[in-house]
């Protein structure tokens, strides 16, 4: 396994899904990593899950969608010692604009879209001048756009093209910008029971978290004169 040693990683939703199996992962390989969600008891699991791991795990409670957390977060990060890496991971699933309320619409662009915006900027500027890291985990519904998923699509398509702007603008401040587009995960964003889940991973209908994780480390370990810009990551078997 590459290493991680010596790197400083915040990871946002790194309580569940994709981000926990993304911080467990990386603190396997040595890293410290800062992981943030909405929830105390998945952030006390996630910490739990840690602590077998190499790497020094923390964590708080923060919701991306709100900018007063993510300034939050960041103070918290520079306050341990600075940033190596930021992985903007945190989202909510969302249905069609005309089957959810002007809430939670809202609340998913919020936190589906502005927030790693925020995020972004922030670890921009957190890095001071140093090089960094920025991985943007996106979906496979930024292409796909299917449908009763036009607000989850607005936010992921809007990324896409975010990543692709942002890595050119970061290019020349040391700072890489990739972005990870998975297809269907298992984790509790989906609708399907845990054991149904289980079933398509098995099936190669599904792919498992850590799929994911693995890939992100693959893209943090390159040599600093490589960029991977963006990966679509899919189960072998599709619909």
């Amino acid at each position: 396994m590459a290493s991680m040693e010596g790197k400083t990683v915040l990871i946002t939703g790194g309580t569940t899904g994709i981000g926990r199996a993304i911080a467990i992962e990386l603190a396997r390989a040595g890293a410290r990593v800062l992981i943030f969600g909405r929830h105390q008891r998945e952030l006390d699991d996630a910490l739990e899950a840690l602590e077998d791991t190499i790497g020094e795990a923390v964590g708080m409670i923060a919701d991306q969608s709100r900018p007063e957390d993510i300034t939050k977060v960041f103070a918290w990060a520079k306050s341990m010692g600075g940033l190596d890496t930021v992985i903007a991971n945190a989202g909510i699933a969302a249905e069609g604009l005309a089957d959810i309320s002007d809430q939670e619409w809202r609340y998913a662009m919020e936190t589906n879209l502005l927030g790693y915006l925020d995020v972004a900027k922030r670890a921009a500027e957190a890095f001071d001048g140093k090089p960094g890291d920025i991985v943007l985990i996106g979906s496979v519904s930024a292409d796909n756009r299917t449908k009763s998923t036009s607000v989850y699509t607005a936010t992921k398509s809007g990324i896409q093209g975010f990543a692709d702007a942002f890595r050119k603008e970061m290019g020349e401040k040391k700072i890489r910008v990739s972005l990870i587009e998975p297809g269907a995960v298992g984790s509790d964003m989906q609708e399907s029971s845990p054991e149904e889940q289980r079933k398509k991973i098995a099936e190669a209908k599904m792919l498992k978290a850590e799929d994911v994780a693995e890939l992100v480390m693959f893209i943090l370990t390159r040599p600093g004169r490589c960029t991977i810009s963006s990966v679509r990551i899919e189960e072998r078997v599709q619909s």
